[in-house]
């Protein structure tokens, strides 16, 4: 009823004014992938680099408070990807109504997907500083390290609910067009987190030295003016406002197309997080030093991930708005187009990073068993990357066409039938180590690579459509 209403108004004549006040918001389909996916690119390098930043600054502590903080951010992860459903649905419906011409359908799903979030995330900070001992028992964290990690959890998990609506806000930005907004904020917050590192690690400017709690406290307060920062930038962006009384309008329709994207994410990225809970458990049986060579491993392999996960997300927004607007052919070709591009800019940087591998961990410690144990894993990052591409680039389309479901049986298939039980045979039973655990990562991600190649390549997904194109309006994205 309140979408007839608002049809009608616009037609009546408030359409007049709508497209005035909105004659200078670019066009996505006009945009091409180049200048959608660069701000994502730098965005997605200012969050990770806000990790490296924390394990970089962390480590003049001591490794054992990097190794902590490392396992207490599975935990954060998880939470983040238990309200990221919701933002990663929004994504996709608003893309494809947006691409149908439908702005204000548009405008009050990213209203009722923020309350949404809002609400879960609350909850989740409650049950993450309830329960946080159990959760680190639960890894085997060793006693020494429980400290460290429960003091983080007190307070970064405690205000996940930031991150929450900052994740949602952010996708609503991103999905009409104003990738370089997200950026700019992302910027901000890094810097605000680097500096109050820098206060709380280091004691400058006479401030107390607060460890893993000071890292925390920055981390908590550079999300929560991004978020402030964030929303005001969404509300001059939307294409048709945001009125108070959407937030708490529960319309069944766009939350069950918000859902069918999003749980199928959800339970992809769940599955994918709780077989590298399981994992890291197995390192917990290698050692402290095991432990805190994958967390360097890591932080140096997310900049390897950042290209393809960039050309995934900037292909994602063009798909999806393509998809709404009936060019399902255009959409088809976009995919094949950028993940030929992701594949040879992966294997450019990763051979790059293979060639510096032990400098690169020698940024983060002295330690030479550390360094020549992580360079190992980075020089078997040649084979694990191009499939991992192959995952972020083509799941992301698949999803902006309304195909989640398939992406989600195939990864839990994969990841507890190949690399949870490989990981432990190749890395626990035949005592490869972390070597073993890599190389069972790399298996896990060319099966599924090649599975949803696959899977768009049989045009299977056309028939998932959330949206149906606007009648009169534009018809394909150019």
């Amino acid at each position: 009823m309140l979408s007839n209403l608002i049809n009608e108004q616009m037609e009546t004549g408030s359409e007049s004014k709508f497209m005035l006040n909105n004659s200078k918001l670019k066009s996505v389909e006009k945009l091409s992938l180049f200048a959608l996916t660069w701000p994502i690119f730098v965005e997605s390098f200012l969050h990770m680099l806000m990790g490296s930043a924390d394990t970089f600054m962390l480590a003049h502590v001591s490794d054992e408070a990097v190794a902590a903080v490392g396992v207490a951010n599975q935990l954060i992860f998880m939470a983040i990807i238990l309200f990221g459903f919701v933002a990663q649905g929004t994504a996709v419906v608003v893309a494809q109504y947006l691409g149908a011409q439908k702005h204000a359908e548009a405008s009050r799903v990213s209203a009722i997907s923020i309350t949404i979030n809002l609400l879960m995330g609350i909850a989740i900070s409650a049950v993450i500083v309830l329960f946080r001992d159990q959760f680190l028992h639960l890894l085997k964290l060793p006693s020494h390290l429980v400290e460290y990690a429960g003091l983080y959890l007190n307070i970064v998990g405690g205000t996940v609910f930031v991150q929450a609506l900052l994740v949602t806000v952010s996708s609503i930005v991103r999905s009409n067009g104003f990738t370089r907004d997200a950026m700019f904020v992302s910027l901000g917050m890094n810097v605000v987190h680097v500096f109050g590192n820098y206060l709380f690690i280091y004691g400058a400017f006479g401030v107390p030295q607060m460890g893993v709690t000071g890292v925390a406290i920055s981390t908590a307060v550079s999300r929560a003016l991004a978020l402030v920062v964030m929303f005001v930038l969404m509300y001059r962006r939307l294409r048709y406002p945001i009125a108070p009384k959407d937030y708490l309008n529960f319309e069944l329709q766009p939350i069950k197309k918000i859902l069918r994207i999003g749980i199928p994410g959800a339970g992809e990225h769940v599955s994918y997080q709780t077989s590298q809970i399981m994992i890291t458990f197995f390192i917990t049986m290698l050692g402290t030093a095991a432990l805190a060579t994958r967390v360097y491993a890591l932080n140096i392999m997310f900049f390897i991930m950042l290209f393809g996960l960039s050309l995934g997300q900037g292909t994602q927004i063009i798909v999806g708005h393509k998809i709404g607007a009936g060019d399902k052919e255009g959409a088809y070709r976009q995919l094949l187009q950028s993940l030929k591009w992701s594949l040879l800019i992966t294997i450019a940087v990763v051979t790059v990073v293979a060639f510096f591998r032990e400098s690169l961990m020698g940024i983060f410690t002295k330690d030479t068993e550390i360094v020549a144990m992580g360079a190992s894993l980075l020089l078997l990052c040649i084979v694990l990357e191009p499939g991992r591409t192959f995952n972020l680039v083509v799941i992301s389309s698949l999803r902006a066409a309304g195909d989640a479901q398939f992406p989600m049986l195939m990864g839990i298939l994969s990841m507890w039938g190949i690399s949870v039980p490989l990981s432990y045979y190749l890395g626990i039973h035949l005592q490869f180590g972390l070597l073993g655990i890599w190389m069972a990562f790399a298996a896990d991600e060319w099966v599924r690579g090649i599975l949803m190649y696959l899977r768009w390549k049989s045009r299977a997904w056309e028939k998932n459509v959330l949206v149906e194109p606007e009648r009169g309006g534009s018809s394909a994205a150019g």
